[in-house]
């Protein structure tokens, strides 16, 4: 019988890691993630675009620990703040700022603002060892909040609201949350060509 595939997940974030895990439960591969593999390197997510950070985890994690690995960088671009805080979303209150103080700062800048239209934006990218690597992208369009709503998710899903199911982020289950939000389209659309993934892999990866 043929074994699993393994796929390092490149991040620590166990919220990351429930979501994708969840996705792929009934699929042949064995997922790890950072927390597996001990001390490593941070890398540096200095890209200016979502697919520049995300390539450069994938790919880093894939040569140091001869595993393909799975990345994403993503971000909430809002339109009232010229894109903002965009791929400077996870330290736009500061490196090691908590999830309530990075909500707490992007709603004192949207005070007093009629145009509340953001975007969650999403890039996968899947390298393996020696280089190359597939992308997958995706948005999901809605609004800030005036103050957060909901306990599930993580990051801004408190003040991010969907009008489409009249919620935020934070509101939904994690199965109605990974039907439409970015992360989710793009996960959804490597899932769906897992097929084809497998061959790619095969080819890339030597006897």
């Amino acid at each position: 019988m043929k074994q699993p595939t393994m796929i390092v997940l490149a991040t620590r974030n166990k919220g990351k890691v429930a979501e994708i895990s969840a996705l792929f439960k009934n699929f042949p591969v064995v997922l790890k993630n950072l927390d597996n593999f001990g001390p490593m390197p941070d890398v540096e997510e200095d890209g200016f675009t979502f697919d520049e950070n995300a390539y450069k985890k994938a790919s880093f994690f894939a040569r140091i620990l001869g595993f393909p690995a799975l990345a994403d960088d993503s971000g909430l671009s809002v339109t009232a703040l010229n894109g903002a805080p965009g791929v400077l979303s996870a330290r736009y209150a500061g490196e090691n700022a908590s999830d309530e103080e990075r909500c707490t700062k992007l709603l004192r800048a949207m005070e007093g603002q009629s145009d509340r239209k953001a975007a969650f934006e999403c890039v996968l990218s899947f390298a393996v060892p020696s280089g190359p690597a597939l992308t997958y992208e995706a948005r999901c369009e809605g609004i800030i909040t005036e103050q957060p709503m909901g306990a599930n998710g993580f990051g801004y899903d408190p003040i991010f609201y969907y009008p489409p199911l009249k919620k935020t982020f934070a509101q939904l289950t994690r199965e109605e949350k990974s039907r439409i939000s970015h992360r989710g389209l793009a996960l959804n659309e490597f899932k769906n060509e897992f097929d084809n993934v497998l061959t790619w892999l095969e080819r890339l990866t030597p006897a």
